[in-house]
């Protein structure tokens, strides 16, 4: 019986164990409180989105339409009594682009205006053009010799009739709880590295999911892209005309035509139309009905300062003020909207989590410090060149003597959509600190842990030199069927309680982490990493089907 009653106790002690594990991360519930109170009833998370879209969007790397964004985000830190509040220049990035002006009209067979957006990093038009358009689809080298000395003073429709289906369910969602539970679940051995969703489809066939066969395929589909463009501007065509990734009533996805590398030649006026208005033309033609087509576009570029900045602000920490916790997002965005999406809906979430913060003048042991990035969209490069400069090399892992110093750094890169947990990166050490983080929101729908990477944004930066970096999951709401990279990335498209809600998780997250006596645990260093060429935005996260 003796031995019975010593047997049912140490049993008793095991499953305790992990629970006073769990008990030993403790959360300060009164401080949680005041934080969400702050959140909810006295929320500047729309205002922050106001200015970053309808006043300083879009917010293209390198135009100043960027430049006046980042301008107004030192202003606010200050506003907000934030120190250190700057702009921190990086590059060299290349040269900026903006549209200023765009029309485009079919004039034959009827009048009707064409729903579209210049491409980044393309050439205006010089005054109105007007011209016939032919429909030219280039797939491979052998193709060239079908349109040699037939495109002169033409306009190029250069992708086929898109099919456009019936849409039977709505283009937003929220995750259901199987598929959290799926979320949560570890992938399979071998399975591919990124949750988040499949491959996007490139060319004719998906992306392969080897990370160099992908980036091979990626180098050697821009190679050719540039021998196109190459071939229309030689052969005088007057401007390129497509619908982009992919989209319908009215919803254009697009992002650069041209390049940004101040070497490479301007790239061809390039307009990406509304699927509707493009299907029309390709009929018309198709059926031997002359078109005419009318487009002025201006369109500038600036060369004076090529480099980029990106925007930090701090609160000083106390006895421990040399040690920091960060969070950020990226103040980048495409030109189509106003970035309201991708990504002003992170900045004005990480401002606001800041200014929550300082408004209840909480006292933190470490630095909090923010940073909004540049040039993301164009391959992570304004986090990319922060960590180098602050933390460490990636390339050699030559570390700096800040990077032991960094507690933590918390992304927000996925849309409007509210936040329903973390993605662990790999890490299980974290597991139980952020379970105990994210107990006080469970009402709210934030409690799954997923121990998988997610890929595509800023965190990967941090990640790269063994720094504790993590990404958010969010709803997916209207993302990849509405508003990534679209001309309806805007103001309208945000739920303003989702991002209230994401300001006072993080703002929380920031708080523990600021506040604990020890800094969260990290993975083993990883191994030097060979330089490989910066991708593009299209090999970065989830996208809509391309074309």
């Amino acid at each position: 019986m003796l031995n019975a009653r010593r047997s049912l106790l140490a049993s008793a002690a095991t499953v305790m164990i992990p629970l006073l594990l769990l008990a030993e991360e403790r959360v300060d519930l009164s401080m949680v409180g005041r934080i969400k109170a702050e959140a909810f009833d006295n929320s500047k998370v729309m205002d922050h989105m106001f200015y970053l879209t309808d006043v300083h969007g879009p917010r293209l790397a390198g135009s100043p339409g960027y430049k006046e964004a980042g301008d107004w985000v030192v202003s606010r830190f200050k506003e907000y009594g934030l120190a250190n509040a700057k702009e921190e220049k990086w590059g060299p990035f290349g040269r900026g682009w903006a549209c200023k002006h765009y029309e485009g009209h079919m004039v034959e067979p009827q009048y009707s205006p064409l729903i579209g957006f210049p491409l980044a990093w393309t050439a205006g038009t010089e005054g109105t053009i007007s011209g016939e358009p032919i429909l030219v689809i280039i797939l491979t080298e052998k193709d060239f010799e079908k349109y040699k000395g037939k495109l002169k003073g033409k306009m190029i429709l250069s992708q086929p009739l898109k099919e456009i289906a019936f849409n039977t369910t709505s283009l937003g969602r929220r995750y259901t709880d199987a598929e959290l539970s799926s979320e949560a679940l570890a992938p399979e051995p071998g399975a591919r590295p990124f949750g988040g969703g499949r491959p996007p489809a490139f060319g004719n066939g998906p992306i392969p999911t080897d990370p160099e066969a992908r980036r091979k395929m990626m180098e050697e589909r821009r190679n050719f892209q540039e021998k196109v463009s190459t071939f229309y501007k030689d052969e005088g065509a007057l401007i390129l005309l497509s619908y982009g990734y992919n989209g319908d009533g009215g919803t254009v996805f697009a992002g650069s035509g041209g390049a940004y590398d101040p070497k490479k030649p301007i790239a061809l006026a390039s307009v990406a139309l509304t699927p509707e208005h493009y299907n029309r033309m390709v009929r018309l033609i198709q059926h031997k009905i002359p078109v005419k087509l009318e487009f002025n576009i201006r369109n500038e570029f600036y060369t004076d300062n090529m480099d980029s900045f990106n925007v930090t602000g701090e609160i000083p920490g106390s006895s421990k003020k040399d040690e920091v916790v960060m969070i950020g997002a990226h103040l980048d965005s495409w030109q189509g909207g106003t970035g309201a999406t991708d990504n002003a809906a992170g900045s004005a979430v990480m401002i606001e989590a800041m200014r929550i913060l300082k408004t209840l003048n909480v006292k933190m042991d470490r630095t909090v410090r923010i940073g909004l990035w540049g040039g993301e969209e164009e391959g992570l490069l304004g986090s990319k060149a922060y960590v180098k400069e602050h933390f460490g090399d990636p390339q050699t892992m030559k570390l700096t003597a800040e990077q032991p110093k960094l507690a933590a750094y918390f992304n927000f890169d996925n849309g409007t959509g509210k936040i329903r947990g973390v993605y662990l990166q790999n890490n299980d050490m974290v597991r139980p600190i952020f379970e105990a983080w994210l107990k006080p929101f469970q009402d709210l729908g934030a409690s799954t842990l997923s121990i998988r990477n997610t890929g595509g944004t800023d965190h990967l930066s941090f990640d790269a030199v063994g720094l504790p970096g993590f990404q958010f999951i969010q709803e997916p709401m209207e993302y990849s069927t509405r508003t990534h990279h679209s001309n309806m990335d805007v103001y309208d498209r945000i739920q303003a309680g989702d991002l209230m809600q994401a300001s006072a998780i993080i703002a929380s997250f920031v708080y523990n982490a600021a506040t604990r006596p020890e800094m969260l645990p990290r993975k083993t260093l990883p191994k030097p990493q060979p330089k490989r060429e910066e991708k593009k935005e299209d090999d970065k996260k989830p996208q809509p089907t391309a074309g």
